[in-house]
């Protein structure tokens, strides 16, 4: 699948809440704000994986840029961009350059997390796109199996708990 590039906007993505427009610089439309502020991180919300993964970004993240949101869930449904998956077999990242699945999304999270790992991120390019998604396939097929089924969503508290949207 390749990378949709945005044409017009930003996709449309609900935010928490009371974060209108005075909390993003955004414009609300009908209760949703185009979201060109930050990146988007969607995962299996059911997923044990998955869930170690948001658990993992917010731990590590040098500066609080990401967003994450089930791909179950009602911010992923408001997505409007070509190519988005049906599906929940992938992680999906949508950012200014457009929505990116399998191993494109997971080496794009690393470069948004900062730090030694976005150097990880840019490095993991030179292998191969076609190789890079089959080792995501792999274990994207098994990752219930080895990693087991989140049983509910963990979100953590604080300032944290505002970056998970439904």
């Amino acid at each position: 699948m390749r990378n949709a590039e945005y044409t017009s906007h930003p996709p449309v993505i609900p935010q928490p809440p009371g974060a209108g427009a005075s909390a993003g610089g955004g414009a609300s439309v009908a209760g949703c704000e185009f979201a060109p502020r930050g990146p988007m991180l969607f995962f299996d919300g059911e997923c044990g994986l998955c869930a170690w993964s948001v658990r993992w970004c917010l731990k590590r993240e040098r500066r609080p840029v990401l967003r994450f949101a089930p791909l179950q869930g009602a911010t992923y449904a408001a997505v409007d961009l070509p190519g988005k998956p049906a599906g929940v077999q992938t992680l999906v990242l949508v950012d200014a350059a457009g929505l990116h699945v399998q191993s494109e999304a997971v080496l794009r999270m690393l470069r948004h997390v900062g730090g030694g790992w976005a150097t990880v991120g840019w490095v993991g390019r030179l292998i191969p796109r076609v190789v890079r998604d089959a080792a995501y396939r792999f274990v994207a097929a098994r990752r219930y199996r080895w990693f087991g089924r989140a049983a509910v969503c963990q979100a953590p508290g604080g300032t944290a708990s505002a970056r998970l949207l439904p």
